[in-house]
């Protein structure tokens, strides 16, 4: 792991200042990890924003087909796909305006990140933000 990956002023700035998180691959499925994660963001008081093809309705909030549907401005875009399929969020992030992006447990796209720390946006890899939390109040 490099060490930028989870650069702890990448992990305040999305933990602790930006609002309204766009959770691609978030469904309606209360088994999933992306939908248990939300869950805990919303009580965190995180606006979560649903990206997933079928555009469901999850947790109470209007799902989107794409980044670009959603019409009001993202802050973070947290990404559930596997490693492989997560580098074109990245880029929409950039493209949408985003504040910065989140690549969850497991996710790891080193390209992706360069690439979106390049254009100017926090990026965290490879971690979780339930896992950051619980490291806070340990």
């Amino acid at each position: 792991m490099d060490s930028d990956w989870q650069d702890p002023a990448a992990i305040s700035l999305m933990l602790d200042e930006l609002k309204t998180w766009a959770v691609v691959g978030l469904s309606g499925d209360p088994s999933r990890t992306a939908f248990q994660v939300a869950k805990v963001m919303q009580t965190r008081g995180k606006r979560i924003v649903p990206i997933h093809p079928d555009a469901p309705t999850v947790l109470g909030e209007q799902g989107y087909a794409t980044l670009s549907d959603v019409p009001f401005p993202i802050d973070v875009v947290d990404v559930f796909r596997r490693s492989e399929a997560a580098g074109p969020f990245a880029d929409q992030a950039v493209a949408t305006g985003a504040r910065a992006v989140w690549f969850q447990l497991g996710v790891i796209d080193v390209a992706a990140f360069e690439r979106t720390r390049a254009a100017g946006l926090a990026m965290v890899m490879d971690t979780c933000p339930l896992i950051e939390w619980g490291r806070r109040s340990a």
